[in-house]
């Protein structure tokens, strides 16, 4: 199992050497890849409509992805950059497209996109996206990614994208890994047919357990069984540290691939004794 962090983006505030030393601690620490998630906009949870219990407003902090993780490629060297997830139906494909190809140029090819449709359907409307269609929207951006990302030329006729022979340039080293995210059946059977790996809920393995069962029997079916990822959390706010070996221990045996610790904490030196002490117990390496 390779070990991750989840940058603590809604906690550890907007200084730049706050977030440089973060990041450059961790990768000396030898975690494989650093995750940060993904929001355009907060609304008002006072606003007519709102439904109770959504988990962020606009009192939350969320850097740009793309623009975060270029920034931090040219100061670090070994670890990796993914999205969990980018809300991707609410973007433009081609643009993606070329901001993720250049994000993995620039970090050599360190980058992961975990993508997902989101639930803010305020933050839809405020992009000019239509919040009803974003599942289907999203099963045809892979195939148009993926395109992109491997063709001088594209010629795509679909439902909501359409390239007239036209293509990016540079092309990325290599297809950009896309890994899927969300907890409906849909979901899981569409990142079993066409996802690089699925990024599950944090928590005990048993909350999760029917939901994991699931997407690699989806994966089966599609004729893709070994081929796929597993991806989760551990949230160091919510789990005790005398839970750590069990939780990281149920998880590898339902066959997590990676982990992601999200420390907490009120200053620099707490989230990293955090991530230190995640090391010393797991023997982190990249």
């Amino acid at each position: 199992m390779k070990f991750g962090v989840v940058f603590p983006q809604t906690q550890i505030g907007a200084d730049p050497i706050v977030l440089r030393d973060f990041v450059q601690a961790a990768e000396g620490m030898g975690y494989h890849h650093l995750l940060a998630y993904d929001h355009v906009l907060g609304a008002n949870p006072e606003r007519l409509g709102w439904e109770a219990g959504r988990p962020y407003n606009y009192h939350d902090m969320f850097h740009e992805p793309f623009t975060l993780f270029s920034w931090m490629a040219g100061f670090t060297e070994t670890i990796g950059f993914m999205t969990g997830v980018l809300i991707l139906p609410q973007r433009q494909t081609a643009l993606v497209a070329k901001q993720a190809t250049q994000l993995d140029l620039l970090s050599g090819g360190r980058f992961r996109l975990g993508i997902g449709i989101g639930w803010n359907e305020v933050e839809y409307t405020s992009l000019g996206c239509d919040f009803s269609t974003r599942g289907a929207r999203c099963e045809e951006q892979i195939a148009v990614l993926r395109e992109l990302w491997t063709k001088e030329l594209v010629t795509y006729d679909g439902q909501f994208d359409q390239i007239d022979e036209a293509g990016i340039n540079p092309l990325p080293p290599q297809p950009i890994p896309i890994w899927i995210g969300g907890y409906a059946d849909v979901v899981l059977r569409r990142a079993g047919r066409l996802s690089d790996g699925y990024l599950a809920q944090e928590g005990p393995v048993e909350d999760a357990k029917p939901m994991i069962e699931a997407f690699f029997a989806y994966a089966e079916e599609a004729g893709r069984a070994g081929q796929v990822g597993l991806h989760t959390r551990l949230r160091t706010e919510h789990t005790p540290e005398s839970e750590w070996e069990a939780l990281v221990a149920g998880w590898q045996a339902i066959g997590a691939t990676e982990l992601a610790v999200y420390p907490h904490g009120e200053v620099l030196d707490e989230y990293l004794a955090r991530l230190q002490r995640f090391k010393d117990m797991f023997g982190v390496s990249n």
